[in-house]
């Protein structure tokens, strides 16, 4: 295990706590990522792991029994995390955000926030936000839902599926997107599982196996009028709205350069080990290898700086956040192909038999894939960075 001491982005004990935390739970998920993996089955036993040590507590507020963590501090916990299991760390990760999101805009009607926050503590409740359709891809790309919301005497109808449904199989609430036809206008409700609301287990992919991100089905699923969250913003919620202006989406680089640092690690421990008996010594020794290790570290260190850097200031200028989306655009485009470069370098430093499904790289190799189609997408990030560019030099 990497010394948690030797980490320069763990800097007070409250980190080291976090740290450590995710460090243990990190073998224990671990040891069965491969079968998951094979299976695609969901990792129920994981999220009873994760229950059971605080986890899914992470960013709930202190004031209903949460450890209120901070941008940085999720980040370091899921970073962390993902050495044991990319797959668990990314479905987990859009909860922890998500709570982390709540917690900032304070959007919610009062009664049924405190209720989600105290049963997230007591209960391992989790939540998540379903948004992407067949039709419409990516929700970061602007398209209509085609999931509707007829409006009812007490409510609303909604019908319509959502793909990329990640923890679906686990959750017993979740938000939805659907476009509320006479208004015109896209609203946001929660939904609770009960019936017609149904899961199309289509989820069989090349990476993250494991999420459970199963199309979510829903035929006429009525929903209180009290629980459509667009409107409650002013009429009732904990607070003056606000916005993350995207900084929970950093979970997502965070998992990715985990998987990598575990990827890293395991081709460092073989390059010292392994001795053909062609050779006087270990393959580290050798020059192209020490080449590749010093790759693996620089991809690694400079990823890493910039996600935390990005972090730290989002928590500490809240003022500065809505002008902080290229930075935090850029973090997690750098961080997804930084992780990508270093399990390659991870397997050619191993040879052919990382391509083994014995061993973890090859999973690796396919999870870090799945990077590339997380929002923000490479293309806007490079769109939004070259927009400021050119209105900083014609200012």
């Amino acid at each position: 295990m990497y010394s948690i001491q030797s980490d320069p982005f763990v800097r007070n004990e409250r980190e080291h706590a976090i740290a450590l935390r995710s460090d243990k739970l990190a073998e224990i998920l671990e040891q069965h990522a491969s079968l998951h993996d094979r299976e695609g089955s969901f990792p129920f036993e994981n999220f009873e792991h994760l229950k059971e040590a605080g986890y899914l507590a992470l960013t709930v507020p202190q004031e209903f029994g949460g450890e209120e963590a901070s941008l940085y501090e999720m980040i370091l916990a899921q970073e962390r995390l993902a050495k044991g299991d990319g797959s668990t760390a990314l479905a987990v990760g859009w909860h922890v955000s998500q709570v982390l999101q709540l917690r900032i805009k304070q959007s919610w009607p009062r009664e049924l926030y405190a209720d989600f926050c105290r049963r997230a503590v007591e209960d391992g409740a989790m939540i998540n936000q379903f948004a992407s359709e067949p039709a419409t891809g990516s929700p970061s790309r602007g398209g209509r839902p085609l999931t509707t919301a007829v409006r009812t005497e007490n409510g609303y109808l909604l019908s319509g599926r959502k793909t990329f449904s990640s923890l679906i199989p686990i959750l017993d609430q979740f938000t939805v997107t659907a476009f509320v036809e006479d208004e015109e206008r896209t609203g946001t409700f929660y939904v609770r599982k009960g019936p017609r609301v149904s899961i199309d287990e289509t989820w069989d992919t090349l990476g993250m196996r494991g999420t459970g991100s199963h199309d979510l089905v829903l035929d006429a699923v009525f929903v209180p009028v009290e629980h459509r969250i667009d409107i409650c913003e002013n009429e009732g919620a904990v607070g003056a709205v606000m916005s993350d202006h995207g900084g929970g989406l950093l979970h997502v680089p965070a998992c990715y350069l985990g998987i990598a640092w575990s990827a890293r690690d395991f081709a460092v421990k073989f390059a010292t080990e392994y001795r053909p008996n062609s050779l006087p010594g270990p393959i580290a020794d050798l020059p192209h290898i020490l080449q590749k290790i010093g790759e693996m570290e620089s991809e690694r260190i400079t990823a890493r700086t910039l996600l935390y850097s990005v972090a730290d200031r989002w928590d500490q200028l809240p003022s500065e956040r809505a002008a902080m989306k290229p930075e935090l655009g850029l973090a997690k485009t750098i961080a997804t192909n930084s992780a990508m470069r270093i399990v390659d370098l991870a397997m050619r430093i191993v040879g052919g038999s990382s391509l083994s499904r014995s061993l973890p790289l090859e999973r690796m190799y396919r999870d870090v894939r799945a990077g590339l189609h997380n929002p923000p997408m490479d293309d806007t990030v490079i769109a939004m960075l070259a927009q400021r560019a050119i209105r900083e030099a014609s200012s």
